[in-house]
């Protein structure tokens, strides 16, 4: 709970930016398949996927110096590796490898925010004007699988941002398998080999009880979850949140990532709600009513509203300890 949002958490504080490098234009590596997508606005692939990565060292996801994005990912049809990068003339270059190939180049539009609505935003507040002009390129994406986005937003319960994407990278690396194509990277576990990892998997990887119960719970019924992908966000939420252990913070987190939804603020935040009350009216101690009310104004908006917060980097100054972290696996 406190990771995402902790102020001195810089990706935090970006609203989960992935520094992106301009590259030397390289082209596409060998093999795969290609597709090339002209979107109707720019696209920034930092602010757009950035959400998606879990932390440095993530295995699922890369970003290298050519200017590219990797992510690796299990679909319905399987495996795949999807390289995105932008091209010369402003298109986005896409090429895949694997089983899911066609299904992540199918869905490379809505990964990359064609399904998003960004001219619904009407900005209320200087600073939330400021930071909604100088990120013209800010898209919200859709993955549309929801295991893949849920079970790291249940490792990041109640704990640290270190805690959780080391939980992450543990058990993608332990359980999970080689992504197909050049990167050195992993794709997470299918529904059936999460439900499988043993209670002492769950206590090398650092998580408790109460995060594993949950994640074992989803995965057992992984394919009535995934149908939330179609579902608008309020039917999709309680359909999440039906699994003991998913409560409102989970399910936003998770709808945000797998549907796009615009609107689906994070409430139950340790961080966010005073970050929101600072920026807007210097309020350090905003709770989740205020920050509601503070947010009325963004009403089918209010998800994008709140990572422009963010982004935008002003952070009440800290009066308290951080969070103590720290890791089961030693025990």
């Amino acid at each position: 709970m406190a990771g995402r949002f902790d102020p001195l958490n810089r990706s935090a504080v970006r609203g989960g930016r992935t520094d992106v490098p301009a590259g030397p234009g390289a082209g596409p590596a060998d093999g795969g398949r290609l597709r090339r997508w002209s979107p109707e606005a720019p696209v920034d692939l930092g602010l757009t996927l950035g959400p998606l990565r879990r932390g440095p060292g993530d295995p699922t996801f890369r970003a290298t110096p050519d200017g590219s994005v990797w992510r690796a990912t299990r679909t319905p049809e399987g495996p795949a590796t999807l390289r995105v990068s932008r091209a010369a003339d402003g298109s986005i270059e896409a090429q895949a490898w694997g089983p899911g190939t066609d299904w992540v180049l199918t869905a490379l539009p809505a990964l990359l925010g064609a399904d998003d609505d960004p001219a619904a935003f009407v900005p209320r507040h200087r600073l939330v004007h400021a930071s909604h002009r100088s990120r013209p390129g800010l898209r919200l994406t859709r993955t549309g699988l929801v295991l893949e986005s849920l079970i790291p937003v249940v490792l990041e319960q109640k704990v640290t941002s270190d805690e959780a994407y080391r939980s992450w990278r543990r058990l993608v690396r332990r359980y999970g398998e080689p992504a197909p194509g050049p990167q050195d990277m992993y794709v997470m576990p299918d529904a059936r080999a999460w439900a499988l990892i043993p209670s002492w998997g769950w206590h090398q990887a650092g998580v408790d009880m109460k995060r594993s119960s949950t994640i074992v719970r989803a995965a057992r019924v992984a394919a009535r979850l995934e149908e939330a992908a179609a579902m608008d966000p309020e039917p999709a939420a309680a359909r999440l949140e039906a699994v003991p252990g998913i409560g409102p913070w989970t399910s936003a987190e998770t709808l945000q990532r797998s549907n796009g939804a615009a609107d689906a603020v994070t409430t139950g935040d340790l961080h966010l709600p005073g970050i929101v009350g600072y920026a807007l009216t210097g309020e350090r101690d905003a709770d989740d009513e205020r920050m509601l009310e503070l947010l009325a104004p963004y009403a089918g908006q209010r998800h994008r509203a709140a990572r422009l917060i963010l982004l935008a980097g002003r952070t009440p100054p800290r009066r308290a300890p951080r969070m103590y972290r720290s890791d089961i696996a030693r025990f």
